[in-house]
């Protein structure tokens, strides 16, 4: 038995590893831009949102396991929001999750029972080795899913700047505002995919008949991001009050690029006091090991010697 339970370890390892050395050879940045782009080639050129395509067979079993959650069917769940804010737009994409925290809870859970039951004292053993293992890789999908989020807020966020600068451009050369959306998609889907397919979804919006003040308010619902949402609040009262937009994105992109400018200032500052605790905790006591040691060792033996 316990050369089976060794032998499962080691595939486990060496499927990990090889996930792993897949995932940096496959480069995700890569695989999000071509995405990216195929999502606004769609959007900007078809006349209507099309749905996206049918999902694998691995996220049907998963969207079939999440559907016995109640908790994945009702519209009030926070993590519907936090799917869309992530970049997950597909009707199904919560029942998939939920089917992806059961199937890695399951997948953790039942080598640790075989570990825990071999090595622990039986039953007892291998029912706290499955709960316990199974109840952190439940939670592992929400803190990856807040990762994927802040990532993406923050890829939003560093792309907002230069967006704003070629809408600045197209609007002063006489294009409507839909029009700028739809080309600065265009230009931006290799540099920032992110801000891309978002002015490409509501280009692609506009285009099938919704009006542009709904279509960006469910923009700003979708990410979430306050600097996001101070350009939909500007964009939406230059359509309100019919104002010209090109000077008040000029500012706005002035002060985005202020407001980044002091954020990179205020980080600097504080990596002075983060740096205290790793020197007085780590490397202060080597440093007294190292200069202080020969000197104690010395006297304890001069002591010795003394005493004797």
């Amino acid at each position: 038995m316990m050369l089976f339970l060794l032998i499962g370890c080691f595939l486990t390892v060496t499927a990990a590893v090889a996930g792993i050395g897949y995932w940096f050879l496959r480069r995700p940045e890569n695989v999000d831009e071509a995405r990216a782009n195929a999502e606004i080639a769609t959007l900007v050129r078809a006349p209507v949102v099309r749905e996206e395509l049918e999902a694998a067979p691995l996220t049907d079993t998963l969207k079939t396991i999440g559907e016995k959650f109640a908790a994945a069917q009702s519209p009030k769940n926070p993590f519907a929001r936090k799917l869309l804010q992530a970049g997950y737009r597909h009707p199904a994409a919560p029942q998939i999750f939920y089917g992806a925290k059961c199937a890695l809870a399951a997948a953790i859970a039942l080598p640790l029972a075989v570990w825990g039951g071999v090595t622990g004292d039986g039953l007892s053993g291998a029912l706290g080795a499955a709960v316990g293992g199974g109840g952190f890789a439940w939670f592992v999908p929400d803190r990856v899913l807040e990762w994927r989020v802040r990532r993406r807020q923050q890829n939003l966020k560093r792309a907002l700047p230069p967006s704003l600068d070629l809408m600045v451009l197209g609007l002063e050369a006489g294009q409507g505002i839909d029009s700028v959306l739809a080309d600065t998609a265009r230009e931006f889907r290799r540099a920032y995919p992110e801000i891309a397919a978002e002015f490409a979804s509501v280009a692609g919006e506009i285009k099938a008949g919704n009006t542009r003040v709904d279509v960006l308010r469910s923009l700003a619902y979708r990410n979430q991001e306050p600097e996001l949402t101070k350009l939909i609040n500007l964009l939406v009262d230059g359509d309100r009050f019919g104002t010209s937009l090109a000077p008040a994105l000029r500012d706005h992109a002035r002060y985005l690029r202020t407001r980044r400018r002091q954020e990179a200032q205020e980080q600097a500052r504080k990596t002075s006091v983060k740096l205290v605790f790793p020197v007085f905790f780590l490397i202060f006591p080597s440093v007294l090991l190292v200069t202080l040691g020969p000197a104690v060792l010395t006297l304890m033996g001069s002591l010795s010697r003394l005493l004797q």
